[in-house]
């Protein structure tokens, strides 16, 4: 029993991705005729690269931030297995999306570290997938959606699971448009499962309580990867109304020792808008102690 939310989290997720979407509608002459997914030609890269944050939920999924038409942020998992970019129902109404017949619709997506896409394709669906790890709590936090095929396939992307950000390069490269075909086993007859797991999760003691609260936004760039010194301070933000400067070295955060910028955002990543913390500087010769309160980050 030790290890019963990953397992059942791979049931759920095992058990079919997203059924309805396997193939593309292409016309040959004017008849219309159903083709298999070819990649083409390797993608050729481009200049534009990104840090972008992730976590591993508790069940090892892939989590990032996104805002969908500038609402959010919403949690999604990416998911190489799914075929297109995939929000419930409820983020697609937040959003104010206009859906075509088949769900699906046009989107602003912009991911936590700088990928913005003005312009995708993304299809509105409760995945009984989802809805059944939600009810459950599999995952420690409320997941909004996946990022499938049509996005990750327009990027490069370096995972290094002992590092708190994916690298993402963008390639010159664009995924052929998806179709959804409709019928009785639009989820391959299993809907009713993220159903079943709402009704018992509750039976089992499970409630999961999923709050959102937007990351706090500090203010600084940093001289490099391995330093904790200031390089800039931006105007108006948090760290400029402490009083940080260019030059300033931060030594502790919260009383806890830092070494490097990864030790510095990953006390960072975890606080809050509103929250304030306390930091030791190093000003010159002197030591301070300083109080920031966290702006709204993404």
């Amino acid at each position: 029993m030790k290890h019963w939310r990953f397992f059942a989290s791979i049931f759920l997720l095992g058990c079919l991705v997203i059924p309805g979407v396997s193939s593309i509608r292409v016309y040959a002459g004017s008849e219309l005729v159903e083709q298999p997914f070819e990649l083409g030609p390797p993608p050729k890269e481009v200049l534009n690269s990104f840090e972008v944050p992730f976590r591993l939920t508790d069940t090892k999924h892939v989590l990032v931030r996104v805002k969908l038409n500038g609402t959010g942020p919403y949690n999604f998992i990416i998911d190489t297995g799914a075929p297109a970019l995939i929000m419930s129902k409820e983020v697609a109404k937040k959003a104010k999306a206009k859906l075509d017949k088949n769900d699906f619709g046009e989107f602003h997506l912009q991911i936590e570290g700088g990928v913005d896409i003005p312009k995708i394709s993304g299809l509105s669906t409760d995945m009984f997938q989802l809805k059944g790890m939600n009810a459950m709590g599999l995952a420690g936090c409320q997941l909004h959606g996946v990022l499938g095929y049509n996005v990750l396939s327009q990027f490069r992307i370096q995972y290094d699971f002992t590092q708190d950000k994916l690298h993402w390069t963008k390639l010159d490269f664009q995924a052929p448009e998806l179709q959804r075909f409709k019928g009785k086993a639009d989820q391959g007859g299993l809907e009713f499962m993220g159903d079943i797991m709402k009704f018992i999760a509750p039976l089992m003691g499970m409630r999961p309580n999923f709050e959102m609260k937007p990351r706090g936004q500090f203010g600084i760039l940093l001289n490099g990867d391995k330093s904790t010194e200031i390089l800039a301070v931006l105007p108006e933000s948090p760290a400029s109304k402490a009083s940080l400067e260019k030059g300033d070295k931060i030594l502790k955060v919260k009383k806890n020792r830092i070494y490097s910028a990864k030790d510095l955002w990953k006390f960072i990543n975890q606080c809050h808008e509103n929250e304030k913390i306390e930091l030791t500087v190093q000003r010159a010769e002197e030591q301070k102690t300083v109080t920031i309160q966290l702006g709204k980050g993404f």
